[in-house]
């Protein structure tokens, strides 16, 4: 048995500490999973649709309680509220579309046949939950799963386990059996094993590119589907036609809010030369009126990264262009203390030999370059081992699309970026994995096909 322990990007100490499960009280709580979710899966649709949407009740009832742990966990500021609104919004949306999403697919209903497709529920769900958006990331999953009359086994990540400690307690509280959602702490080798022995009908993982290759080699040859979001490196570009001050505003706020630590954060912007020395000017501006400090104080509009290890990994990227002849925009901020508390950081100068133009940074820094045409910027963000979602600012929406289309992305923006729409579908390619989440598709990935075809007397 292990400890796991979050250190506090605030100062450094241990803000929560908690126990692994062993491999065999793991296992238990598996065949808990197991054994109550035959009887959770013949409730009424609508009866797991209401105690799903009182689980997230609870948590309006106690937002404090998340946004002061999230500051203390992971870094963000206070004068952000959490994360209840997006919370709300994705919970909500699948709620909504449940009915029609699971009902079945009626091929034909005649005096001589019945033929349809039903949606089963897979049976057990594994959500392995990252602590950059820990409450919507981890609930895009278990909601629409326990809908769908799965149980679902949460492992939410070290830095934030006191979010998965959160959402159990609001589940319980909404009436959600304990055995048919858990919240677990485990080691990497208990996790490994559990998959491995084919204890889940299906793994859903947010995290590292490392991470996710582990879950698939745990998985290889039980046939248990893996659905994996990854690493991501996403673009933004910013055309002739594009308003100037609006998209420094939605480029600059997708590459910096949360220190960097989105998932379909900006991490490369594109600028058509035209345009390129004003952007330039302005984004300095935006990011130097930017105020790091302690996510506890509200004037602070930019809180430490989640862990000094992330904290160096930018610091690194920024050291190594520079050494490479790219050139920093940003003075050192009075707050940065070469550890968790890391400046903002605008690179020009930049090419895609550097590693800050090719490797995920996840933290606030980003290269600009100028482009020519949209031909060279299409060329630029498709020169990427990553592909979750990509940005166009433009005035010219046809000219989006066609751009969009040759995009090897997973969603396409115009106008915005950074932001999960939750009636679309949530995915990516490359190495940032696959998989179908939110939306109508989210219920099909959390569910399997079942076909029947009866021949009538």
């Amino acid at each position: 048995m292990t400890t796991v322990k979050c250190i506090s990007p605030i100062d450094g100490s241990v803000y929560a500490e908690r126990e692994t499960l062993s491999n065999d009280a793991a296992l238990e709580a598996v065949a808990r999973a197991r054994n109550a979710q035959k009887a959770w899966a013949a409730r009424p649709l609508q009866e797991r649709v209401d105690l799903v949407m009182g689980a997230l009740k609870e948590i309006e009832n106690s937002t404090d309680r998340m946004t002061t742990e999230l500051a203390h966990q992971m870094g963000r500021p206070v004068r952000y509220g959490g994360e209840f609104g997006g919370l709300q919004e994705r919970t909500s949306h699948m709620a909504k579309i449940a009915a029609d999403a699971l009902a079945p697919t009626v091929i034909e209903d005649s005096a001589a046949f019945s033929r349809k497709i039903m949606r089963e529920p897979h049976g057990v769900v594994f959500v392995v939950a990252p602590w950059n958006y820990p409450y919507m990331t981890a609930n895009n999953t278990i909601a629409p799963a326990l809908i769908a009359g799965n149980s679902v086994i949460l492992k939410h990540a070290s830095q934030t386990i006191l979010v998965g400690e959160h959402l159990a307690d609001a589940y319980r509280a909404a009436g959600v059996p304990e055995d048919v959602f858990q919240n677990v702490v485990l080691s990497h080798d208990t996790t490994s094993a559990l998959i491995a022995d084919n204890a889940f009908d299906f793994v859903n993982f947010t995290g590292s590119v490392g991470g996710g290759q582990a879950m698939e080699r745990a998985a290889a040859g039980t046939f248990t589907g893996v659905a994996t979001e990854l690493g991501g490196k996403d673009p933004a570009y910013v055309r002739a036609d594009a308003n100037l001050d609006a998209a420094v505003d939605g480029v600059m706020d997708g590459a910096m809010f949360n220190a960097g630590q989105c998932c379909c954060g900006i991490e490369r912007i594109y600028v058509h030369e035209s345009l390129y020395d004003a952007f330039v000017e302005k984004a300095v501006a935006w990011v130097n009126n930017l105020n790091l400090g302690n996510p506890l104080e509200e004037a602070t509009t930019l809180g430490p990264m989640a862990n000094v290890r992330f904290a160096n990994e930018v610091r690194a990227q920024i050291d190594e262009a520079l050494a490479d002849g790219a050139k920093a925009h940003i003075e050192k901020m009075p707050a940065d203390d070469g550890g968790a508390y890391l400046t903002p950081q605008i690179l020009t100068n930049v090419t895609h030999e550097m590693r800050v133009m090719r490797d995920e940074s996840f933290g606030p820094v980003v290269g600009i370059m100028p482009v020519k045409d949209d031909e060279e910027a299409i060329a630029l963000m498709n020169d990427c081992q990553f592909g979750l979602t990509a940005a166009i600012f433009t005035a010219d929406a046809e000219a989006a699309d066609a751009i969009g289309q040759r995009l090897e992305t997973g969603t396409v923006f115009m106008n915005r970026a950074d932001y999960l729409d939750p009636a679309l579908c949530w995915t990516g390619c490359k190495q940032t994995g696959r998989g179908a989440g939110l939306s109508e598709l989210g219920y099909h990935a959390l569910t399997r096909p079942k076909s029947y075809h009866l021949k009538k007397a």
